[in-house]
């Protein structure tokens, strides 16, 4: 079966086809991606703008039409935080759905943290024992922890690398004063959450997914992509926080021209670290293993779950 998954974020609209069935790895055929910064389009009143709707159009039907070109059986689209947040949201969906046909379900945090969670479950399989998972995205962070494919915890909170960065990082690159209050709302708004997650139990395994950790890792000394999805890669803290201290003075133009650092998420790349970091020491980490399953890959294989549910 071939599928085409559909991930309106916060930063890109990015298709991936895949063939895949039940029990089987799937395999990537495809991949493309159009650059909105959804997020950015957020007018003060909490809406999506007018021209922010507009590009999401434009670009889910390019990605429709791409998808029936790469013969497609079934086309999954989903959006997160930066649709989810925005007040017009339904307003949204359902004009996406009225001029493109292709109906965007709204992940919760927490729908995030699972999915995700599920794909790195069956990334490393039974033997990895209790996981915790860490994923930054562009607008959120989530984690979850556990023992079976459903986390005993999932959680979600709003320290995602891009909102952070817009909130909290002006200047390019950012005062001292700027990072010392981003770690501060940080610390504040992982305090509870950490507690929880440290309250399930003790973790065999932990794991950091997305762009923003495969940035930081490939920074830090890690395999670059050229090596493979099964290459082994960490990241530590304690090369996260030589990493802080270098690219905090470093402007962001200059950040793009690093290895593992693609333009559109070069001005997020010290907001995320700094997140990452607080989420660590909170968390009492050392250091993560990067997964390359994450969100999209954890919604495959619920499908495929599905698909074959409805065949019994």
């Amino acid at each position: 079966m071939r599928l085409g998954v559909l991930d309106v974020g916060s930063n890109t609209v990015h298709l991936l086809v895949v063939d895949a069935f039940r029990g089987g790895h799937p395999t990537p055929t495809h991949s493309s991606k159009s650059v909105l910064r959804l997020a950015e389009s957020i007018t003060r009143s909490g809406s999506l703008s007018k021209d922010g709707e507009q590009s999401l159009i434009d670009a889910v039907a390019r990605a429709k039409k791409d998808a029936r070109s790469e013969r497609c059986d079934d086309l999954l689209g989903f959006a997160t935080s930066a649709v989810r947040d925005a007040s017009n949201s339904a307003a949204v969906l359902a004009r996406v759905k009225r001029e493109t046909g292709v109906e965007l379900a709204v992940l919760t945090g927490p729908d995030e943290a699972r999915l995700t969670f599920l794909a790195v479950r069956r990334w490393y399989g039974w033997s990895a024992g209790r996981l915790l998972a860490l994923d930054i995205g562009g607008g959120s962070l989530e984690m979850a922890i556990g023992v079976d494919e459903e986390p005993e915890l999932a959680i979600s909170v709003p320290l995602g690398a891009g909102r952070m960065g817009r909130e909290f990082l002006r200047g390019d690159p950012p005062d001292r004063k700027a990072l010392a209050q981003l770690r501060k709302h940080a610390e504040e708004t992982l305090t509870k959450p950490a507690e929880k997650i440290k309250a399930v139990g003790e973790v065999d395994r932990i794991v950091a997914t997305s762009k923003t950790f495969r940035s930081l890792a490939r920074l830090t000394g890690a395999a670059p992509s050229t090596a493979g999805p099964r290459a082994s890669r960490h990241l530590t803290l304690e090369g996260l926080g030589q990493l802080i201290g270098f690219i905090s003075r470093i402007p962001s133009a200059d950040l793009a021209e690093l290895d593992g650092v693609s333009p559109t998420r070069s001005e997020q790349l010290l907001a995320g670290a700094v997140v990452a970091e607080v989420a660590m020491k909170m968390l009492g980490i050392g250091a993560v293993q990067i997964c390359p399953w994450a969100l999209r890959e954890g919604v495959i294989l619920r499908r495929l779950d599905w698909l074959e549910g409805d065949q019994q």
